[in-house]
């Protein structure tokens, strides 16, 4: 079980647009393994690769209250979209911080699964919230940016002060 260090905004590393995934091997299996093993020790719902410092496109999820239903999408793509739902959410990036973000009430996305086969899964409530929030993540987008601008700075300075304080 390797733990794997997650970035904290504002690192620079959170806006970086991850790349495809080419191969579906044991890197990437490897790579999968940490991230849960990470997410869960967190705890969290959901863990995108670039909040680890790898810049593929790498989700895992997993909902459910007992934590063995992981969900991993390897490259994923929303193909379809449709209502508009506001939840609170949070980020394991910016902890501490929770505030409310609208998003697609329900979405199709298409992937790849651990053994790199194609599905098609569609999705409503938190599930769809935590797909399109990891999404931002590969995409370089951090859920605070959905704020206002006042919002933003505020939480900024308080953790950039609070990861000085950390030292």
């Amino acid at each position: 079980m390797a733990l794997l260090a997650i970035l904290q905004y504002p690192d620079p590393r959170l806006y970086k647009v991850a790349a495809a995934v080419t191969a579906v091997n044991d890197d990437i299996r490897r790579l999968i393994k940490d991230m849960s093993d990470t997410m869960y020790a967190a705890p969290g719902v959901g863990l995108a690769a670039t909040q680890v410092d790898d810049h593929r496109r790498v989700i895992v999820i997993d909902i459910s209250d007992t934590h063995d239903k992981l969900q991993v999408f390897i490259n994923p793509e929303i193909i379809e979209s449709s209502g508009v739902a506001t939840c609170e959410e949070g980020c394991l990036s910016v902890p501490g911080i929770f505030d409310k973000v609208e998003r697609a009430e329900q979405v199709k996305v298409r992937a790849l699964n651990e053994k790199g086969e194609r599905f098609e899964l569609t999705a409503s409530g938190l599930l769809a919230v935590c797909i399109q929030h990891e999404m931002d993540h590969l995409r370089g987008k951090v859920f605070v940016e959905y704020l206002s601008p006042l919002k933003q700075g505020r939480i900024k300075t308080k953790l950039v002060k609070a990861q000085k304080t950390e030292r």
